[in-house]
């Protein structure tokens, strides 16, 4: 396939092949409608038939070339099936979601506070008990596990559930599994309030490059008993925003979304799991290494 485009990458190639589309040609007549010289005709048309777009046979003092149309096809087949995939909803339809809201925000950053009182809300039914999703929402392993876009994973982590404690978030490209690609962003905070399987809020602030940051998001989530195992809400407020915050506050619906869709996953799938052997290291006070750089402390 890649020898293949490469070879009708080549704009000289391209007019031979357009032209062999009409109707099998000899070198000379070739050369005389691409307006080119017969030896650079020919190795052209050498190189096209290496990479299976034409073949050739002679005819008399001639070499008559013509075009390999099922090779077109499967080619053609080929780049419908990537365009089939990339049109698929999904991971496209969040880029371009995320893409005018990008658009929107920025606009509206002309001046330091412009999101500020900007609030969001998001509720999931979670089939769960209230102490196992207390759980996933304090214990930094279980939070690791969803507290990232899809497109995300979390690199490092700490979260001291208890008022005051202390919050550090990192997060990478799903993909970038050995690190050696750029940080996509880092948080850092602190608990306000933690009721345990009731209420958790805290105070989380993104960071900028350069260290600064760039707003500061009042995050409240109430846990309440349902028929299915536990009804979550969370409100989500915007404050200390800065002129170069508007690329974090167009993908807070998104991607908290996303995030809390994770959970509701992850919990579907292990309704039951409070991950004792997690529990009991956590309760020691020490780090916990699931393929990611943590510290872990709970609430005493």
């Amino acid at each position: 396939m890649e020898t293949f485009l490469a070879a009708l990458a080549d704009p000289a190639r391209w007019r031979l092949v357009t032209l062999l589309a009409e109707r099998p040609r000899p070198v000379g007549v070739l050369a005389q409608l691409a307006g080119a010289r017969q030896p650079q005709t020919t190795k052209h048309l050498q190189t096209l038939e290496r990479a299976g777009v034409v073949t050739s046979q002679r005819s008399g003092q001639r070499r008559v070339y013509a075009l390999r149309s099922e090779a077109l096809r499967e080619v053609a087949s080929t780049l419908s099936g990537l365009a089939d995939t990339a049109d698929q909803v999904g991971a496209r339809e969040t880029y371009e979601r995320y893409g005018l809201s990008l658009s929107s925000e920025r606009s509206a950053a002309t001046q330091q506070g412009w999101a500020d009182g900007r609030s969001f809300t998001f509720s999931r039914s979670l089939a769960a008990r209230p102490d196992v999703v207390w759980r996933h929402l304090t214990v930094a392993p279980l939070l690791a596990r969803w507290w990232t876009p899809d497109d995300l994973r979390v690199s490092a982590l700490v979260f001291d559930a208890r008022p005051g404690g202390e919050i550090l978030h990192e997060y990478r490209d799903v993909e970038d599994v050995d690190g050696s690609d750029v940080v996509v962003g880092r948080a850092r905070g602190e608990v306000v309030e933690a009721q345990p399987e009731k209420r958790l809020a805290y105070r989380l602030s993104p960071l900028l490059p350069d260290g600064e940051i760039a707003f500061t998001a009042h995050v409240a989530l109430d846990l309440g008993v349902s028929d299915t195992g536990t009804a979550l809400d969370v409100h989500y407020r915007v404050s200390d925003s800065t002129v170069d915050s508007a690329d974090f506050i167009a993908g807070i619906e998104i991607g908290f979304g996303q995030s809390l869709d994770t959970l509701v996953a992850t919990l579907a799938a292990s309704p039951h799991d409070t991950d004792t052997d997690t529990k009991a290291d956590t309760d020691t006070g020490i780090g916990i290494d699931i393929d990611i750089d943590i510290d872990t402390r709970s609430t005493p």
